[in-house]
């Protein structure tokens, strides 16, 4: 039931930050009524604020007058939610917040994830469990309420953001790369079970490198800062992404152009990709900003000062391109080279 017009109601889970905070944006643009969650309230303020202004500006676009402030219909679009993904109640408490202001629930986009950076072993299991219990139950406490919304209601739409991670393993980041292989689990057979439920939709939106700030709130065992591995995507590119499957519902969406080299790599090539994956992810995927101390990052709770829309890896990417789009060239090249004599012996045994 994705409407193209406005009028959509959507909860943006993850909105104060990255992925989340852009798509927010971007729908209060196009006019869509919102709600708006994460677990930091103070962060929430300033998105509300950010959505109500792309609002009242589309308002003004559309009346001809000029613009002196989110007042009026356009503030009363946008409201928040503070809600910790983890614990089911708040999830519920959300749900049940928007049906009673909005009366219904069109469309719901979860985007929330934390990170802890260090060899599996180095991680404390608690930390370990938390991100799991964020990335991937949180997921489940979402998409539990959404879908049982969405048949009540005769359809809705739940756009759930994976990672690139999701479809390969990478050193350092084990909690993460298991709670997003068990995200891309669940929507596979959430998309198996709603197939034949009428006008219900679940999506997947796999990104690859994003400039946000989720790599220097993470956690750290690993004394280096975490950064996105090449190329780096801005998050208002998601933002786009993830309204077009609003618009056009489907089944999985990758944004990233080296997404399909290292998926290719990692199933086609396995010992390939094995020998590049730790010095490309030693050099790409960490900083040379040291961390000095280990420490829990915003895993257990928010840090609102961090909370942004951008991190500072625009540019910052090309630091690592020597080693790390050297890596992934070679990998491209082995699995170029695969396919070809793949083909060549197939054309032989026919």
């Amino acid at each position: 039931m994705s409407r193209r017009s406005t009028g959509r109601v959507v909860v943006v889970l993850g909105a104060s930050s990255g992925i989340g905070r852009a798509t927010a944006v971007t729908l209060a643009r196009r006019g869509d009524t919102l709600v708006l969650a994460s677990r930091s309230a103070d962060a929430l303020a300033d998105v509300e604020r950010e959505c109500r202004a792309a609002a009242q500006g589309r308002s003004a676009g559309r009346s001809g007058r000029r613009s002196t402030g989110p007042t009026g219909d356009a503030a009363r679009r946008v409201s928040v939610v503070p809600t910790d993904v983890s614990l089911r109640s708040s999830v519920e408490h959300l749900f049940r917040v928007t049906l009673e202001r909005h009366g219904r629930i069109d469309a719901v986009v979860h985007s929330p994830a934390v990170v802890a950076y260090g060899t599996f072993e180095q991680v404390p299991a608690e930390v370990y469990d938390q991100v799991v219990t964020t990335n991937l139950l949180g997921a489940a406490n979402v998409a539990r309420l959404a879908l049982q919304t969405f048949k009540d209601a005769g359809g809705g739409h739940l756009v759930l953001v994976g990672s690139l991670l999701g479809k390969i393993a990478t050193p350092f980041m084990s909690s993460y790369v298991t709670s997003k292989w068990g995200l891309h689990g669940l929507a596979r057979t959430l998309q198996a079970e709603v197939r034949y439920v009428r006008g219900v939709h679940v999506s997947l939106v796999t990104p690859g490198g994003v400039d946000t700030p989720i790599y220097a709130q993470a956690a750290s065992y690993a004394r280096r800062e975490g950064r996105p591995p090449i190329p780096v995507d801005p998050p208002e590119k998601l933002a786009r992404a993830i309204v077009r499957v609003l618009d056009h519902p489907r089944r999985e969406t990758s944004v990233g152009l080296a997404n399909h080299v290292w998926t290719a790599g990692f199933r086609f090539m396995p010992a390939v990709y094995d020998v590049l994956v730790a010095p490309a992810m030693s050099r790409a995927g960490l900083s040379m900003t040291p961390s000095p101390q280990d420490h829990t990052g915003n895993v257990f709770a928010p840090v609102p000062a961090g909370e942004a829309t951008h991190g500072k890896w625009g540019r910052h990417w090309m630091r690592g391109v020597a080693v790390g789009g050297a890596g992934v060239a070679a990998l491209a090249a082995v699995v170029a080279g695969a396919a070809l004599r793949s083909s060549t012996e197939d054309a032989g045994r026919s």
